[in-house]
């Protein structure tokens, strides 16, 4: 048996990157260019978070959107999409907590979803199928 990843599990890692990066741009430009009052009537965690709070969550989804695919696919410093997709992850982890906190568990299912689909990205580019640097 080879001990290559298996094509289809790099496949399996592109169409979950992929899926994830459209998430987290849509959800990082909602958070980042919609203004706060209308967010806060749309996200009941807007209302209690410090306002700068959303803009930098957005920004950073937004960032890692971008971190999930430009680093892997351009072979430029791969890894760092296994650091975006952890980063993901744990922001996820967060949103899940924040959710629980404010009251409103049911509305930290997508957040719980994208995380854990955040840590499959993160262990599978960064241990199980990492793809090479260019040389």
């Amino acid at each position: 048996m080879s001990s290559s990843p298996s094509r289809s599990l790099h496949l399996g890692l592109w169409a979950v990157q992929g899926l994830l990066a459209f998430a987290f741009l849509g959800a990082g430009a909602m958070k980042t260019f919609t203004p706060i009052e209308e967010l806060a009537t749309a996200m009941a965690w807007v209302g209690h978070a410090p306002a700068f709070l959303p803009r930098l969550i957005g920004v950073s989804e937004l960032l890692g959107a971008v971190g999930l695919i430009l680093p892997s696919a351009l072979r430029i410093q791969p890894k760092l999409t296994a650091l975006a997709a952890a980063l993901l992850s744990v922001a996820m982890v967060l949103g899940v907590a924040t959710h629980i906190a404010i009251g409103e568990p049911a509305m930290s299912a997508p957040a719980a979803v994208l995380g854990a689909l955040s840590a499959f990205v993160a262990w599978g580019r960064g241990v199980a199928a990492p793809i090479a640097a260019r040389g």
